[in-house]
């Protein structure tokens, strides 16, 4: 049987990305009034368009999961204990611990000046920075972590299973979690921002999957869903992917040229935080726990990443849109796509470690040659 290869989107995605990126900043810059008009077709602090993308993002890859897979992936308890004991009792602390070393203490003195936020009061901007790494760090990815676990040849049945859960969660945990960790007398939690984000980035394109896979092979048959289908879905999922970024980054384009220094300063705390995290679930805890990889890659997956629309609306309705918190979580997505991209090239070239690697994989099999000799 002949290997399947990338596509070109899949082979030069990070070049992709990078351009995305850029021209995003471009367009925000030059024609700022194109990205304002389209941040107004919001809902509960939803961006529409954006929703759109994430949901032709998502749809090509719900629509190729077997539910028979999700019912049994549900009944494997080791790598949904993981994501969840990963998700919520490590990942808020230590990105507060790391946040508040590296811009509480080390960068300090790089961050003067003070801010009056949406309540009236004062603060330090490293403290609301903080803030704003403390939101990311709270909010599990729900969405793009789809993306991810595909790429990486993960188990995609349970990847939906992990981010169902995960999303039920939340809603539970990031209200008192949040609190806590800002040391607010309370925190405002945007529930309808988070049931309208979930059914947007998750229900919605699951129960279209669904039901299109079902009446798709129901009629045209399981080879034609595969071969046709499937092939012709391919790019869509890349595509709209690229297409968020470049709406994302027109948003905040002006924001990210006037504050160079401030970025880098967030940007380092936040990388190592996502670095550990996913040292920690990949190559710790799922090897300890002896999850095959198409477990674990996804499971770590789901820790490294952050739900930053979350993240960014819950910054936005807490201190302010010009707030430093809010630029924080813009950091967050800045670089989320590079780091993560990285991870999953890092997953694919060590996935021979675990004891039930992927041997269809090219790149595993190269390993296991290497390591046999």
């Amino acid at each position: 049987m002949a290997e399947k290869k990338l596509s070109i989107f899949e082979r030069y995605l990070t070049f992709w990305v990078l351009l995305c990126i850029a021209g995003g900043i471009a367009l925000g810059k030059a024609a700022p009034e194109i990205a304002t008009t389209l941040n107004d077709f919001s809902m509960y602090q939803v961006s529409i368009p954006i929703a759109v993308c994430l949901f032709f993002m998502m749809y090509p890859i719900m629509v190729k999961i077997d539910f028979t897979q999700v019912i049994k992936s549900a009944k494997t308890p080791k790598p949904v204990i993981l994501t969840l004991f990963i998700n919520w009792a490590i990942k808020p602390f230590s990105m507060f611990a790391i946040s508040y070393f590296f811009l509480g203490y080390l960068f300090k003195d790089f961050l003067p000046g003070t801010e009056i936020l949406a309540n009236g009061e004062e603060v330090e901007l490293w403290r609301s920075y903080i803030s704003g790494t403390i939101l990311l760090g709270i909010a599990p990815c729900t969405a793009m972590v789809l993306m991810w676990g595909y790429l990486s040849k993960g188990n995609d049945g349970l990847t939906l299973v992990m981010v169902a859960i995960n999303s039920l969660m939340m809603l539970f945990l990031y209200g008192p979690l949040g609190s806590l960790l800002l040391n607010v007398n309370s925190m405002p939690v945007p529930w309808k921002t988070m049931l309208f984000s979930v059914s947007i980035y998750v229900a919605l394109p699951l129960v279209a999957g669904y039901l299109s896979r079902k009446w798709i092979i129901k009629y045209k048959g399981i080879k034609w869903f595969n071969e046709k289908f499937l092939h012709w879905l391919t790019p869509i999922s890349i595509t709209a992917l690229l297409l968020t970024l470049v709406l994302l980054f027109s948003f905040k384009g002006e924001v990210i040229i006037n504050n160079p220094l401030t970025i880098f300063w967030i940007a380092i705390p936040l990388f190592i935080q996502t670095i550990f995290i996913f040292a920690i679930g990949y190559f710790v805890l799922a090897r300890w726990l002896k999850l095959s990889y198409h477990d674990a890659a996804p499971a770590a997956m789901i820790g490294a990443s952050n739900h930053f629309e979350v993240a960014i609306a819950t910054a936005v309705i807490l201190f302010g849109l010009s707030s430093g918190a809010a630029l924080a979580t813009v950091v967050g997505v800045l670089i989320e796509v590079p780091l993560m991209l990285m991870l999953v090239s890092i997953c694919k070239r060590t996935c021979h470690i675990f004891h039930e690697c992927l041997l269809d994989y090219p790149q595993c099999k190269a390993n296991i040659l290497v390591q046999e000799a």
